[in-house]
Order: C-alpha cells, then structure tokens, then sequence
C-alpha cells in the first residue's frame, strides 16, 4: 500500500483570525479566503494547508466534537535564522496571539519556540543553531 500525504486540514473556530495567523507565517492563503466556508494554501514542495469551519465540518459530520487541549495537532516552521525565531515569536505575541514557550536554545541544536494559533494548535518556530568554529576540532600539539 502507498498513500501520498497531500494535505493537512484544521477545524478552526473563526476562520478570519485562523487566516490572518497563519498568512503572518508565510502561508499563502488567497485573498477573501477569510470569508470562505474552506480555504486552502498551496506550499512550494505541493503540500496543501486547509482550513475547515466547525459549520463546515458539521454540515457532514453533524456528531462532530472539536478536541481540546494540548497535543491535537503541531505545525512547525522552519526559520532562516535563530534571531527570525525571536522576531516571530515577538511579533506574533504582540499582535496577541498566546506564546506557550518562549524562544530557548534546545539541546539538539535548534533556536525554538512555540505559539498558539486561535484555535490553541501548537505552532514551533525554529532555526539550526551556529555550530561552535571549534566543534568536531581536536586541540593539535
């Protein structure tokens, strides 16, 4: 059996805040996708973002119940820089959104912090971190 993944889907609660979060992460929702019912971002490497009213959901799965807490879904995005983590995560935070783990230095070697969407989704940000000009280097005498 093959399957290819082709597309990750979030149930959001208010589509316009889901919108306006995830375009200031790069994502390229078109415009008025904010008023849409479905909105779909379409990555460089062919991967697809979809966005999903609750409305939309229960239209055809009128059982549906939306989970809650920690662990329902992480999104990570990679980062130029360890200081674009920092700058991210800062501005995201002050535009209001909720900022869960401030940026740190991770012990396998990535600047990283993480961010909740409108919907409390986990959001990483991250960045390799400068490898040390005297790593892997042994003292010579």
């Amino acid at each position: 059996m093959h399957a290819e993944l082709d597309l990750v889907a979030l149930v959001v609660a208010d589509m316009p805040a889901t919108v306006t979060f995830y375009r200031k992460l790069g994502l390229p929702f078109p415009e008025g996708s904010e008023r849409q019912p479905h909105a779909e971002a379409a990555l460089p490497n062919g991967l697809r973002i979809a966005l999903d009213s609750r409305a939309t959901v229960e239209s055809f799965y009128p059982d549906f119940r939306p989970t809650t807490g920690h662990g329902r879904i992480g999104l990570a995005f990679r980062c130029a820089s360890p200081e674009e983590v920092d700058a991210n995560y800062r501005e995201l935070v002050e535009d209001g959104y909720h900022g869960e783990l401030a940026p740190w230095d991770a012990f396998w070697g990535q600047r990283y912090a993480v961010v909740h969407d409108p919907d409390g989704n986990g959001v990483d940000l991250y960045a390799a971190l400068p490898v040390p000009a005297s790593a892997g280097t042994e003292a010579k005498s």
